[in-house]
């Protein structure tokens, strides 16, 4: 599996107390997940680019 969906697996673990303070009512933790998802939103970018070159690579041959 690659790396960087570990990656988004794991951030998105990190982040699930936080999304479940803020519906809390703690705004402090809205600050959190917020920047926690610009963080995923770059993984997500990379994840697609990987995805889109490998799929290259395997037709080239």
């Amino acid at each position: 599996m690659s790396k960087i969906f570990t990656d988004i697996k794991s951030k998105i673990a990190e982040i699930e107390g936080d999304v479940n303070k803020f519906y809390g009512g703690n705004n402090a933790a809205g600050a959190r997940v917020r920047k926690a998802m610009q963080e995923l939103k770059a993984l997500a970018t990379d994840l697609r680019k990987d995805v889109l070159d490998t799929k290259a690579s395997r037709t080239e041959k």
